[in-house]
Parts: C-alpha cells; sequence; structure tokens
C-alpha cells in the first residue's frame, strides 16, 4: 500500500501486524525493527513511501483498504462481534478481521450478499437513502401474489409505526410464490414487513444483488472472495 503522508513507526507496526501498541513499543526496544536496514527504537520515527520496514528480519507493510463479498449462510449475523450467533467475519480467514465492517446488513435467517470493507466513505454509498443503492432479493413466499402487487409496490408501502410510504420497489413475480423485490432503502426487516404489510409472510429472503455487484455464482454458503476493482468502482 502506497502512503500518502509520513507514518509513525509503532503505528505503521499495529497496522502491519498483529501487535498491539504496547507490544509494538518492545519490539521497538529490543531493536527487532529495521528500516531500510537501520535499526530503529524511536515509535515516533515517520515511515516514509518506499521505505523498506522489517520485523525480526520479515518485510512488513500496511493492509490497505479492502473488499469483500460473502455469501452469508443462515445462522449468522452481520455484526463485528458475535452474540447469539457466530458474526460473519469469524468466516473470514483474513489478516486483522477487526479493521473490517459489514455495509448493509442481512438478518440472521437471511442467506446471499454481504458486502464487507475497512473504507467507511465506500460503505457510505451503499447504505445512505440518498444514494439509491438497489439491493434485489429473491423471496419465498407463504401465500401466492398476483400482478396487481406489482403496482402496489412502485407506489410505495406503508409499513407499520413508519411515517410515509417506502420508496418505489421493483417486483418481479417468478412465480405464484417465489418473487424478485429490489429496494432502494435499507429500513429495519424492510422486506419482511413489506409483505407483512400486504397481508403476507416470508418464509425465504436471499440477496442476489447490491448496485451492480452480484453475487458470485461459484461462491458456496458462507465462501467469500475479494471484490474486483470493477465492482469497487461501480459503488
Amino acid at each position: 500500500m502506497k502512503l500518502s503522508r509520513p507514518v509513525r513507526l509503532d503505528k505503521f507496526i499495529c497496522e502491519s501486524t498483529s501487535l498491539t501498541r504496547s507490544l509494538a513499543k518492545k519490539a521497538l526496544h529490543r531493536g527487532d525493527i529495521t528500516c531500510d536496514g537501520t535499526v530503529i527504537k524511536d515509535a515516533g520515527f515517520k515511515v516514509l513511501e518506499g521505505m523498506q520496514v522489517c520485523l525480526e528480519g520479515e518485510p512488513i507493510s500496511l493492509v490497505g483498504e479492502r473488499y469483500l463479498m460473502l455469501n452469508k449462510p443462515v445462522d449468522t449475523i452481520c455484526s463485528t462481534i458475535d452474540e447469539v450467533y457466530p458474526s460473519v467475519l469469524s468466516l473470514l480467514d483474513i489478516e486483522k478481521p477487526e479493521t473490517l465492517h459489514i455495509a448493509g446488513r442481512l438478518d440472521a435467517d437471511t442467506t446471499g450478499l454481504v458486502l464487507i470493507t475497512s473504507d467507511g466513505q465506500w460503505s457510505h454509498r451503499i447504505t445512505s437513502p440518498k444514494k439509491d443503492c438497489g439491493k434485489r432479493y429473491l423471496v419465498t413466499l407463504a401465500e401466492p401474489v398476483d400482478e396487481s402487487l406489482i403496482g402496489v409496490f412502485a407506489a410505495g408501502v406503508e409499513l407499520r409505526n413508519e411515517d410515509g410510504l417506502t420508496k418505489p420497489a421493483v417486483l418481479e413475480i417468478i412465480e405464484p410464490q417465489l418473487v424478485r423485490l429490489t429496494i432502494t432503502e435499507g429500513k429495519y426487516h424492510q422486506v419482511k414487513r413489506m409483505f407483512a404489510a400486504v397481508g403476507n409472510h416470508v418464509v425465504g429472503l436471499h440477496r442476489e444483488s447490491i448496485g451492480k455487484i452480484e453475487l458470485d455464482a461459484e461462491l458456496a454458503l458462507g465462501e467469500w472472495r475479494y471484490l474486483t476493482s470493477e465492482e469497487i468502482a461501480s459503488i
């Protein structure tokens, strides 16, 4: 990762390794850290672009911004910590997972596309209602629906305990009890509540896409991959 500005050496070590700030300072005190071959013990030493920093002779480098897609399985949660169910971050075999967060959540019983990143501005473009980033779901319903619901959802639905209508949503009927729904908001349990508002019940929910990013068909439940540069730029 390129440095846009000088970085304190102790901060550089912490962001490049699993060492805490106190352990980084101990490594410095022991003489375990070199910059361009010279032992540096000063925690405030400024690391510049192009410098080679080594810990016990092994080069270390900053972990840059990361962007991933995950095919979320049931009984996992979109939280950075384990609660009733394990966090989706526990599925990642990756360096420094604590720097990552989930851009748009799914319920524990919902499967499909989850985007995970360290880039706060990028995730804001996904989650902010003002950005109109579409999320498409495959929805299995308890009761059949008919064509009239397409217009109802396009006009907006009044949700319980909410002021006003939802933003226009696009409904595609695949089978009487299987539909695709695209929404541009992220209200609490929104898809389930929209169908509840019209007297139906969601029995299966799977997110297929966010914006122009489609869930990779080759990813099994629980698997993940890094996004391509084109996918990242699409948000």
